[in-house]
């Protein structure tokens, strides 16, 4: 413990941009292993709370990155009318759609649900549930597949997986896993569940992090943007390679590994608290 805490700032902006970029787009809840990985670094203050927003902004630009070509492609279609217009302005208002249940409740519990749970032994507990949830799934017999490509999401697709998402506002359960596995039991196909997670992350850490950054402003200083650049540089690179990495996953393999990871790191969690190896308080 203390040769993490005793890590030079930076070298803590690093490893948390890792840990934000290779967790956000995989079911294992990037929130909750800022948290776990925050406490053991010692940097847990409110100053961490407003760089963990920011590094998230990264991981969200990695996803426009990747798919630059298609939202280069929606926003001209937006300009324009016709088929393509048409085409790019209902793929818009289903993400607004599927953002917005998220929005609402977070704006009415998300101060509440911090304050309350984001904490260590509630975040390994939400591992654990999260992950029987997954192992569920994945070995109940197969739904039918309705939906096999995002520009086939109807209204009611999109607002079930935006219902599922507001889940993720409880720390541990992770965004990921709640879009990708909710889509799953509503029809869709798997590789449509997790582009479609994909998509939605732009305007939901968007909008996350200009609120909860505007409310931190008051924290914010010029000296901290080294802290930040470093951060937010760290989790693009790896949440590019990890979404990279993840759409070819899918293709061929179910989730479960993830699951068992879940339980395996919140079980750890709870058994370094209870047998007092790690003060997580």
């Amino acid at each position: 413990m203390e040769l993490l805490t005793g890590l030079p700032l930076l070298a803590k902006a690093v490893l948390m941009g890792l840990v934000e970029g290779l967790t956000e787009f995989l079911p294992i809840s990037s929130t909750g292993h800022l948290i776990l990985v925050g406490h053991l670094l010692g940097f847990a203050d409110e100053r961490a709370k407003v760089f963990e927003v920011a590094i998230q902004s990264g991981a969200m630009l990695a996803i426009v990155w990747y798919y630059r070509q298609r939202f280069g492609e929606l926003v001209l279609g937006l300009l324009r009318s016709g088929e393509r217009g048409q085409s790019a302005r209902r793929f818009s208002l289903h993400l607004v759609l599927a953002f917005m249940p998220a929005a609402v409740l977070g704006l009415a519990f998300g101060s509440a649900i911090k304050r309350a749970l984001f904490a260590p032994v509630p975040v390994a507990c939400a591992f654990i549930v999260g992950g029987l949830i997954i192992l569920w799934v994945e070995h109940r017999p197969r739904a039918l597949v309705r939906v096999s490509a995002v520009d086939a999401m109807g209204w009611r697709d999109c607002l079930q997986v935006g219902l599922a998402q507001a889940l993720a506002l409880i720390p541990g359960t992770s965004r990921s896993a709640a879009t990708i596995i909710g889509g799953m039991l509503f029809g869709l196909s798997r590789q449509t569940a997790t582009e479609f997670s994909f998509f939605l992350a732009v305007p939901t850490l968007l909008a996350a992090g200009v609120y909860d950054l505007w409310k931190a402003r008051a924290l914010l200083a010029v000296g901290d943007l080294p802290l930040f650049a470093v951060g937010f540089a760290w989790a693009f690179l790896a949440a590019l390679a990890c979404v990279h990495w993840l759409l070819r996953f899918v293709a061929s393999h179910t989730f479960t590994i993830f699951a068992w990871y879940r339980i395996a790191f919140g079980a750890l969690v709870l058994a370094t608290a209870w047998g007092g190896w790690i003060d997580w308080t």
